[in-house]
């Protein structure tokens, strides 16, 4: 069993908690710009004395409300200013924030606010005002529902005009570093979900020990687009306001180009298909002439960028080259995103080294972290003076990771949960009495504590021929692919291992223009074209270029509609819900693998 252990310490005071940062921020450089807030298609700028006015008047309102120290207050909002607002309201009002997926089911919001005791819910939409107010019923302890209409903030505001500041500063105080700060819904591939609890001491260790993340300091600014429910989202929602670095909500997702382009920020944090998708767009662009410059722009970045993980520096004629393609094409890449970008975090999933390397050597370096819910996210990170492209980085500081006998992960220090909430027996299940936590993932640690993910344990495929074959390593390589949106390996049990595909319109598209088939042909009625079957095996080859020949994928079929949220395919954080697509799907499956049991 190797293990590894991070002996720097993060110092939290037990008095300390999450709203202490907002007023503090205020107090000792209010004039500052500390976020931006969209209104009508611009941004604002709100310096760190209005944020601080805006949360303690949401503040004062929960607590007019009856909202006491400990109570549950559910945020089912998308991504936004007035989502942030109201987060640090919550913890200085000394209740507990439960954020629920903007694009939940009326039975994932029952679940949730029934399961967690919510006291009160605070919606964005008059569609999610008249869903919680239709199950009423069934959430016996919910006293109040909160509309973030038109008028913004000021309901609760209004609602608060009677308390004084003294009374808001008790009820600011009489949370700690080691009570509940937010109960956060795992998403789940399978079952309901189960909420992690966190505490301030979990959420404040990471805002400190992000320190290494030099990008994130003051006058930096961040785009944060992905949904501020999610955990991942969460920390650099408080990590970047605690850094005094600028934070910008985008509410629609839609509008992300028009809003990097206004923002203009200096980092992202993204999941890897945000990155794919950026490379394929220039990728994709570049045709006659100006696709073989793109080749070879391509080929000198990652060949500069590998240079560095050569242990060396690269030479002066690949630094020459890499400025001649800087003026051709790496530029255009970094105006695409607004311009100032020079750094991202990806997690969710492995990115790819090849795409890694093409980023940093183009100008943007990508870091590559992991963790869950239940680890408060940034477990394990690469930082600018330590990043090894295809790891995750090495344990954040006071974590210790090891690898157990079977390959599983497990990390124990300041950033694990406390459990999961009304729900000892799960609890007990993946934490032991020495505090190590089981991820459920499998990986390895090199000599140096650089941690690299292989596979989910629970998702290992172990075919006819009891070879054992870990997903993850194809469907991150075929995902690369400019076609492909989507994709399922399948083959446990079976004689070889096979692919379910979704296409990309993004690029399905202008493919079908380019190779002469009919615009308004579908992916049904192409899923047997040769030109399309040529293009998806090539994407299918480079993936199998990464496992053994037992491994490898022998048949795949491309489905005629994507793996979606909506659909039920993909949970909110965009993970892959296997039971239900080989429900859906067993027909197809089995017709893969009828007639062709001979080729295990």
């Amino acid at each position: 069993m190797r293990e590894y252990t991070n002996h720097g310490r993060v110092e939290i005071q037990t008095a300390e908690n999450l709203a202490d940062m907002v007023w503090s921020n205020a107090e000792r450089f209010g004039a500052d710009t500390s976020l931006l807030r969209c209104r009508n298609d611009s941004w604002e700028p709100v310096t760190a004395a209005e944020f601080a006015a805006h949360v303690g008047a949401a503040a004062k309102g929960l607590i007019a409300a009856g909202i006491r120290p400990g109570d549950r207050v559910g945020l089912l909002a998308a991504t936004s200013y007035e989502w942030t607002v109201c987060d640090f309201a919550i913890w200085a009002a000394g209740a507990v924030t439960v954020p629920v997926y903007h694009s939940s089911s009326a039975a994932q919001i029952q679940w949730i606010l029934s399961d967690s005791g919510a006291r009160a819910v605070i919606v964005d939409t008059d569609a999610h005002a008249a869903t919680v107010r239709g199950l009423a019923a069934d959430l016996a302890e919910l006293d109040a529902i909160y509309e973030l209409d038109e008028r913004g903030l000021h309901t609760l505001a209004d609602g608060g005009a009677g308390v004084t500041d003294a009374d808001l500063l008790a009820a600011r105080r009489s949370r700690g570093a080691d009570d509940l700060a937010t109960i956060v819904y795992t998403s789940g591939t399978t079952g309901r979900p189960k909420g992690c609890e966190l505490t301030h001491r979990n959420l404040l260790t990471i805002c400190r020990g992000i320190d290494e993340l030099t990008f994130v300091r003051p006058g930096a600014s961040t785009l944060l687009f992905l949904p501020l429910a999610h955990v991942f989202a969460r920390i650099v929602q408080c990590g970047v306001i605690y850094h005094r670095a600028v934070l910008a909500n985008s509410p629609d997702p839609k509008r992300l180009v028009p809003d990097l382009h206004q923002v203009r920020p200096t980092f992202v944090l993204a999941v890897p298909r945000v990155f794919e998708k950026i490379y394929n767009s220039a990728r994709a662009g570049a045709t006659g002439f100006k696709a073989r410059i793109f080749a070879a722009a391509e080929k000198s970045a990652i060949s500069w960028s590998e240079a560095f993980d050569a242990g060396g520096t690269p030479g002066p004629l690949l630094g020459l080259r890499r400025k001649l393609f800087d003026v051709l094409v790496f530029r255009k890449i970094r105006a695409a995103t607004g311009g100032r970008l020079e750094a991202a975090i990806s997690g969710g999933a492995p990115l790819g080294g090849r795409l890694a390397h093409f980023f940093r050597g183009a100008g943007i370096t990508v870091y590559e972290g992991y963790g869950l819910t239940e680890t408060t996210a940034g477990t394990a990170v690469n930082v600018p003076a330590a990043i090894r492209i295809g790891t995750v980085g090495r344990p954040m500081a006071g974590m210790s990771v090891r690898i157990a006998e079977d390959g599983e992960i497990e990390f124990r220090g300041p950033l694990v949960f406390a459990g999961y909430w009304n729900n000892p027996e799960a609890t007990a299940g993946v934490l032991d009495a020495d505090g190590w936590f089981t991820t459920g993932d499998i990986g390895e640690i090199d000599e140096d504590g650089y941690l690299s993910i292989t596979g989910r344990k629970k998702e290992l495929l172990v075919t006819a021929g009891g070879k054992n074959v870990a997903p993850a390593v194809l469907e991150d390589r075929l995902r690369a692919h400019a076609l492909i949106s989507q994709c399922m390996v399948i083959g446990d049990g079976q004689p070889f291992i096979a692919a379910l595909i979704t296409l990309d319109p993004d690029f399905f598209d202008p493919w079908k223009v380019s190779n002469g088939k009919p615009p308004e042909a579908t992916a049904a009625d192409l899923a047997d074209d040769q030109d399309l079957r040529a293009a998806v095996q090539e994407a299918v080859d480079d993936a199998n270029l990464a496992v053994s020949h037992a491994e490898s994928i022998r048949e795949f079929v491309i489905l005629p509609h994507d793996f979606t949220e909506d659909g039920g395919e993909l949970t909110p954080s965009g993970k892959l819900r296997r039971r239900v697509v080989l429900d859906r799907e067993a027909d197809t499956v089995s017709k893969i693998y009828l007639g062709r049991r001979s080729l295990g």
